[in-house]
């Protein structure tokens, strides 16, 4: 028996069992381990851990208690989320974790965007995305745990720090840069945010639609729009023919936002996140590229996500086009 094993099985009585069965590492995951297994009642939980000596690789990502509490109060405004279970403090037995249950649905983006079980159900998903992130953006501020804040100005700031510091030269980044720049709207109604709302995040079921809203680590406060762009970024597409995540459409994603409650966004608004979006990601790339060729990081998966700026790059001169 492995010494997480045991350490699981000393928590099983607060899970509703008496013991764990089947643990098992599950794939994926940049920056935090996750964990399958069920207790001796045959309900199948989740463990998200933290590695021992673990960072995250953009470097904000909130701690795992933060993440477990964050879940809960989403929990209260009727989102769909996991139950969180219990949560484990760095220096356990555990380490840095929390227990939640487990959600049957897809994870996929491309089987999401483009395979033939969500073929019935994917006219409704956009929609059920702008009802999700109204109820995100519901939570009440007051009483939740530090949160950074961030403008458009902010991330673009911090973006731009990161591609200077790589030394890159890039003109369509460049020209990105400045147009946002220039263009940048206020932090009028902060919001909580999801901070990587996207396809592959978010698990969906083939008949009813959102499962589960996954992956709280880089939740923090800022424009509503901006989890709206995120989600549309070109990159989250997986290859399917609509603008919302690949499976949907910006008219729907802003009905079910409103239907649900959420302040009106316009189409504008969402469309420069969007373009910010893919600048952050491009940047991103050409991080991960940096971190392969100066040996840092040496594995093939960097390597083949840092030939990626260029796709961002296409997207960007797109989007600059039809800003024109």
């Amino acid at each position: 028996m492995s010494d997480l094993e045991t350490a699981l099985n000393a928590i099983a009585p607060q899970l509703g069992g008496k013991s764990v069965t089947g643990l098992r590492r599950l794939s994926g995951g940049a920056s935090q381990e996750t964990w399958a297994f069920s207790l001796d009642t045959g309900r199948p939980l989740i463990l998200r851990r933290k590695p021992a000596g673990a960072g995250s690789p953009t470097g904000n990502a909130n701690p795992l208690a933060t993440e477990a509490a964050l879940i809960r109060a989403a929990t209260l405004q009727g989102a769909a989320v996991p139950e969180v279970l219990y949560v484990s403090a760095p220096g356990s037995d555990i380490g840095e974790a929390y227990v939640m249950s487990a959600v049957e649905g897809e994870t996929l983006g491309k089987r999401i965007a483009q395979g033939e079980a969500f073929a019935a159900i994917r006219p409704k998903l956009a929609f059920q995305c702008g009802e999700a992130l109204a109820k995100i953006h519901a939570i009440p501020l007051e009483g939740l745990p530090e949160l950074a804040r961030s403008s458009a100005l902010d991330e673009l700031e911090k973006y731009e720090t990161v591609y200077r510091t790589l030394g890159a030269r890039r003109p369509i980044l460049e020209a990105a840069f400045k147009y946002l720049k220039d263009r940048a709207p206020p932090l009028a109604r902060p919001v909580m945010l999801h901070g990587d709302f996207r396809n592959g995040n978010i698990m969906f079921h083939p008949e009813t639609g959102v499962a589960a809203i996954l992956d709280w680590e880089l939740v923090h406060i800022g424009d509503p729009a901006e989890d709206m762009g995120w989600l549309c970024t070109a990159s989250w597409r997986f290859g399917g023919g609509k603008p919302v995540g690949g499976f949907g459409d910006y008219a729907d994603l802003l009905a079910g936002y409103e239907a649900a409650g959420g302040t009106p966004i316009p189409l504008e608004r969402v469309l420069y996140w969007q373009m910010l979006g893919s600048l952050k990601w491009g940047v991103m790339c050409e991080g991960m590229y940096a971190s392969f060729a100066n040996g840092t990081d040496p594995s093939v998966e960097r390597a083949m996500i840092g030939r990626r700026t260029s796709e961002c790059e296409i997207d960007l001169m797109a989007l600059l086009e039809q800003a024109a």
